[in-house]
């Protein structure tokens, strides 16, 4: 992909977020990489989303240094090329704080997967990450927190759950294009607000997992028969 199409989708993405209603300020960021030049594109450090132009979209090499544009990239960039390193399919990340899903990641609980909503975007629970150390926090912040997801996802499906939370912090999400990550990140903060509720109503609520699988396998894999072949359309 070339840079300027690369800049253009990740600005696209970000404004998205904002237009989404998952941003307060300047409380987020998107990414997305060029996987045959390993080039990634993120949003600069700071900047508001209303000023957003492709031309200030950063461009980073998988260790984070710059390597086109002129100004500084996200503060989360070291967060972004652990995921992209790690998950070789993905090709965006989204990181909100957005308010529901930051509920869960404050109280330290992963999102429980009560009804079909949930279902069709993730399968099963939205884990959190453990809380990071005070030698990690002071030593390598957004690294680490790269890591304990990394840490979290050794025995999870990825591709099956593309989204956590992380403990005290906030969510990131991920999917095969900068657009799909920020939908993930819409889907995330609609099944936080959900479940929130529910729980409130019902504390003892559940979904049986033959229910999580069926609707989970009907928009998935190999046997997936939800949309059209076009798009995704009930």
């Amino acid at each position: 992909m070339r840079l300027r199409s690369l800049r253009e989708e990740v600005c696209a993405a970000n404004i998205a977020l904002q237009n989404a209603g998952l941003i307060t300020l300047t409380w987020g960021n998107v990414s997305g990489i060029d996987r045959e030049s390993g080039h990634v594109a993120i949003k600069p450090s700071g900047v508001a989303y209303e000023d957003l132009t492709p031309d200030q979209i950063v461009v980073v090499d998988l260790d984070g240094c710059v390597v086109d544009g002129d100004l500084k990239p996200s503060s989360d960039t070291p967060t972004h090329v652990r995921l992209y390193r790690a998950f070789e399919f993905i090709g965006g990340v989204a990181h909100t704080h957005s308010c529901h899903a930051v509920m869960f990641a404050q109280a330290g609980h992963s999102i429980p997967c009560l009804g079909t909503t949930h279902a069709d975007h993730f399968y099963g629970a939205v884990p959190v990450t453990r809380m990071l150390t005070q030698n990690e926090v002071e030593s390598d912040y957004e690294g680490y927190t790269g890591d304990v997801i990394l840490e979290r996802f050794s025995d999870l499906d990825p591709v099956a759950i593309p989204g956590v939370l992380v403990a005290g912090h906030a969510p990131f999400t991920w999917g095969p294009t900068a657009t799909k990550a920020v939908e993930n990140s819409i889907a995330l903060e609609a099944v936080a607000e959900m479940a929130l509720g529910t729980r409130q109503l019902n504390p003892d609520a559940a979904l049986p997992s033959y229910v999580v699988d069926k609707h989970h396998h009907r928009k998935h894999g190999p046997g997936a028969y939800y949309g059209q072949r076009d798009g995704n359309h009930e």
